[in-house]
């Protein structure tokens, strides 16, 4: 399989902004191209909740209904690797969504989707693999800032 070695940054979603918000590690590409092969089409959320609330949780999309108290963060273009994918070269499109409580939280900082050993959530598709996904932050250079400025 052909190894991703660049993070991937989602499309720009969040209205006013022009940078990206949330980027996919190589680590998560990877994993996600082989959750793909066994789910099909995926999609992320992160509450603040319970049950690895600071934890991303990768569904099958559409498997969570989002709506009014959630942000679209961004959508990644995730690629085919070695797998047939469409003829632009990406298995398909990934939504990241946060409930918009924890958006309020967490907008000053650029997310980063990375992959460690261990299991988090039985929620998440990735929990059977020994593997959970896990945000890495930084802080944007003000709170008001957005990632457009940094």
């Amino acid at each position: 399989m052909t190894t991703p070695t660049a993070d991937l940054d989602a499309r720009v979603t969040v209205p006013g902004e022009s940078a990206s918000r949330v980027a996919l590690t190589p680590a998560a590409i990877t994993l996600l191209q082989t959750l793909w092969a066994q789910h099909g089409p995926l999609m992320f959320h992160q509450s603040g909740g319970c049950c690895d609330g600071s934890s991303p949780m990768c569904y099958p999309a559409g498997e969570f209904i989002t709506g009014d108290a959630d942000v679209l963060l961004g959508v990644f273009d995730l690629p085919a690797g070695d797998a047939a994918g469409t003829e632009d070269g990406t298995l398909g499109e990934i939504d990241f969504w946060m409930s918009a409580e924890q958006f309020t939280y967490w907008r000053h900082t650029r997310l980063r989707v990375d992959v460690v050993d261990g299991r988090g959530s039985g929620f998440s598709v990735e929990a059977p693999e020994g593997k959970r996904f896990l945000i890495r932050s930084t802080l944007l250079p003000s709170p008001t800032d957005s990632p457009s400025a940094s």
